[in-house]
């Protein structure tokens, strides 16, 4: 019996995934939970054999939940599934070695015979991603740029991210206007949204 855990904020899909998959008579699934702290909990106490991660959820990641789990040295297989298809995020959850990424557009036979396939060793990826590997674009942004970046999308100004991480104002202003620069954006809003659609931020 293979073991399964799902972690998805959308109620409905959890549900529908939840439903389809305890069809198989060879799946059981163990826990279905909608927030990216609980899933890295339960995955930790239950020792599920794949865990299926949405990458967008309250509190943790799907990436940052896959990287606990791989810090953790936790057996688990993981599978990534998402409905976006930003190179970015590809490249960061093959950083982290999943088996899987998926996207949820998928037949539901897709996602349980990718199950069934990472039992077996095997990594996989949807084909209409496959080739984004191959066209990957390389992050110009910098470790403090990009966090200059993720404490903007999050409604910080200027002020509050210069005490969050300890620079003057215009050390995070300078690291705002090259951000803006290398992305070819018109604005710091421009920018934030462009690294987000590259997956270069979260």
């Amino acid at each position: 019996m293979i073991r399964i855990l799902i972690a998805e904020d959308q109620q409905m899909v959890r549900s529908a995934f939840t439903s389809l998959l305890q069809f198989e008579q060879d799946i059981d699934v163990i826990a279905a939970v909608s927030d990216g702290k609980i899933a890295y909990d339960s995955i930790r106490q239950l020792v599920p054999d794949v865990c299926i991660l949405d990458i967008e959820m309250p509190n943790l990641s799907g990436l940052e939940v896959a990287r606990k789990v791989r810090e953790d040295r936790l057996p688990c297989k993981i599978i990534i599934v998402t409905t976006f298809a930003r190179p970015g995020y590809l490249q960061k959850a093959m950083d982290v070695q999943v088996e899987g990424y998926l996207l949820k557009d998928e037949p539901i036979d897709y996602l349980i015979q990718s199950i069934r396939r990472v039992m077996k060793g095997e990594r996989v990826i949807s084909t209409d991603l496959s080739a984004i590997l191959f066209m990957q674009e390389k992050n110009p942004l910098s470790e403090r740029e990009a966090d200059v970046l993720r404490l903007t999308k999050d409604g910080l100004t200027t002020d509050d991210i210069s005490k969050t991480l300890f620079l003057t104002k215009g050390t995070v202003r300078n690291y705002v206007s090259s951000a803006i620069q290398k992305l070819e954006a018109e604005s710091r809003s421009e920018a934030v949204q462009i690294a987000l659609e590259k997956g270069w931020i979260e």
